[in-house]
């Protein structure tokens, strides 16, 4: 569909991307990955069409749709969340408008035989059609349930949108573009704005309803659930992988460690050779062998190791200070605006390292807790109390936004560091990849990224025993994200992380405080271990909410949506089936894996590097694999969908 040829952009002399090419394709779900600043928000902005490339083009077909989401907008406030939806649905307005103005109009002819009359009867025919077709008459229904998947409440439509934060306006924005349906979908961190459930919403829907995506985020989890290829951007160039993400990043080490023992072998090779030139040059006997040798070194084609990015956040909390054995103890809580209730009864204790996670969706008070922890709420009743020694390290989710952008990257730490610490600002500032240059220049220049590594930095200037973090990993790139959480992990005192991120929380927490329906209600274990619960009870209420009426014959109830016995029968039929398919995909990956061994074996010898039939064989299968595990995926899902259906009608 889309065509992006010979892509050059050059910022300042130095080349951003240098000759890329590559094809966006119906039905692609892409996931354009890389380190902060290197280039993906430009690259979507290029598709989109709002900015130019120095040289080579891109080539969009007359009538495609493109469908763009950048990581910050501005909103104009002067609607309500229904009515700014609705504008997803202009064309369906224009629609209705043209056939009211023609129907008045024939209204008004007699003239029944003209040609302009007939033309009139075609062209309402087909507006007719394609408001049909357009699905106007359930568009109002659609507009709620996106709204409601993305997060809103339906008491929330009425709203303007001015009463929203701008977390919450990007929802809306979001939203709009899910319901245009366009043919291409530019997402630049959809995420970085919703909770859990809805990034799980969000995920479903790019997965299965959505034309081709192309998508960035640092949200592991995400990537893996949309996304089937993956673009990495990487000093000037790009690779191509038809695989997710976590599976890329498995190729990708492979790939570079097949290069670099090719080159190895390679080098060995060169050197071998030419020390057989320089040892037999001046001999006779051995003129036609060294002369052989010679041009085998011409004609060889030397092997390029690809340059690794090896920039690196160092990261590591100074050593926390001894704290009281109890940081924070809650005891019935509450806190209300008015006659709304945020949360009520919430009692809890936090012992000393323990690292928990506060989620919920937004707006059901996780920031109004930490803020209570904070003490920039005062005016709860209940008992809110920090242990002994408490020094409390906050990073806020807009903090990023609150630095002052007109300052460089050396004085925005100079005017917050006080002491000794003065003297170590530019080492702190390289470890967090501001070396040189890069301190200073202005905050306005930065990437989202960036200025979160920014503010994170204050974070170091004293120690703390209890960090607070809201949503830390927002545009951080997946190098920093592991740093980071790496550095939490070796944190020796007590955390509290709120974040919608399960890949980052996932082995960092042990604790997780749910929050909703105006509860906080305390889940033992891992994140993964709480969604998976989560999915259960919600099952449960689901069940409950959707029980179906019961008749009565002969005095025995009977449910009217049980399956007969031959419908159970060919279901149990179908599930063996796709056992019996994912059994054979299964099979087929496995001799792949074994071919695809056995070939980068001899690709690692002298003679394997030259032999072409050998590297298209290799692509073959590569190409291959990456479809039998789409088409494993697909199975698997079924399987689970079958057994749901059989475990629905027990």
């Amino acid at each position: 569909m889309i065509s992006i040829e010979s892509l050059t952009i050059e910022f300042g002399g130095t080349p951003l991307f240098d000759d890329i090419s590559y094809v966006i394709n119906k039905k692609d779900r892409i996931a354009l990955v890389g380190k902060n600043g290197a280039g993906k928000s430009t690259m979507l902005k290029i598709i989109a069409g709002l900015q130019m490339p120095t040289s080579g083009k891109v080539s969009v077909p007359k009538g495609l749709t493109i469908g763009y989401l950048p990581q910050q907008m501005r909103h104009t406030d002067v609607r309500t969340v229904q009515e700014e939806a609705e504008l997803a649905f202009g064309h369906i307005r224009e629609m209705e408008a043209a056939i009211e103005r023609i129907n008045k109009e024939l209204l008004d002819r007699t003239d029944y035989e003209s040609e302009e009359y007939q033309r009139l009867i075609e062209q309402l025919s087909y507006l007719t059609e394609q408001l049909q077709l357009s699905g106007a008459a359930n568009f109002q229904a659609e507009i709620e349930k996106t709204l409601m998947g993305l997060g809103f409440n339906r008491s929330d439509l009425g709203r303007p949108t001015s009463e929203f934060s701008g977390g919450w306006r990007m929802r809306i924005e979001l939203a709009k573009l899910l319901l245009q349906r366009p043919d291409v979908l530019l997402l630049d961190e959809p995420t970085n704005h919703l909770d859990i459930e809805s990034i799980q919403w969000l995920e479903s829907f790019l997965a299965t309803r959505a034309n081709a995506v192309v998508l960035v985020s640092h949200d592991r989890a995400f990537l893996d659930a949309v996304t089937t290829r993956t673009i990495e951007i990487s000093l000037g160039s790009i690779y191509d992988y038809k695989v997710n993400y976590s599976h890329f990043v498995q190729l990708r080490a492979e790939r570079l460690e097949q290069q670099q023992r090719a080159y190895e072998n390679q080098q060995k090779q060169i050197q071998d050779t030419e020390a057989f030139i320089e040892r037999f040059r001046y001999k006779a006997t051995k003129a036609v062998q060294v002369q052989s040798r010679i041009k085998q070194l011409e004609r060889l084609e030397r092997v390029e190791v690809d340059e690794v990015d090896n920039s690196r956040l160092n990261l590591k909390f100074p050593p926390a200070p001894r704290s009281g054995d109890y940081p924070v103890i809650a005891e019935n809580l509450k806190k209300a605006y008015g006659q709304h209730i945020v949360f009520d009864n919430v009692t809890f204790t936090i012992e000393r390292g323990e690292k928990v996670a506060f989620v919920g969706k937004n707006g059901e008070g996780k920031s109004t807790l930490v803020k209570c922890i904070m003490n920039e709420i005062a005016d709860y009743t209940g008992s809110l109390k920090l242990g002994y020694n408490i020094k409390i390290g906050y990073f806020a989710q807009n903090q990023a936004q609150m630095m002052d952008e007109e300052l460089t990257v050396f004085d925005t730490i100079d005017r917050v560091a006080v002491g000794d610490i003065r003297t170590k600002i530019r080492d702190i500032l390289g470890a967090f990849m501001f070396g040189g240059e890069a301190s200073d220049k202005k905050v306005k220049v930065l990437s989202g990224g960036e200025k979160t590594r920014l503010a994170m930095i204050r974070l170091l200037l004293e120690p703390v025993n209890l960090l607070i973090l809201d949503e830390p990993t927002n545009h951080l790139d997946m190098k920093s994200k592991d740093v980071l959480k790496q550095a939490i992990k070796d944190f020796d005192g007590t955390v509290i992380v709120v974040s919608h991120d399960r890949e980052f929380l996932d082995g960092l927490v042990s604790k997780v405080y749910e929050f909703g329906g105006g509860r906080v209600r305390e889940h033992l274990g891992g994140i993964y271990e709480f969604l998976e619960r989560k999915k259960m009870d919600s099952l449960k209420d689901l069940e409950r909410s959707t029980e179906t009426p019961v008749s009565v014959q002969n005095d025995k109830p009977v449910t009217e949506n049980k399956l007969s016995y031959e419908a159970r029968k060919e279901l149990q039929r179908q599930i063996k089936r796709a056992e019996r398919a994912v059994e054979a995909t299964e099979k087929r990956i496995q001799e792949i894996e074994t071919q695809i061994q056995e070939i980068e074996l001899q690709l690692s010898t002298p003679e394997g590097l030259t032999d072409l039939a050998l590297c298209e064989k290799h692509g073959a299968l590569q190409k291959e694999l990456g479809e039998r595990m789409e088409c494993w995926e697909k199975e698997t899902s079924e399987i689970e969908r079958l057994k749901q259906q059989e475990l629905a009608d027990k």
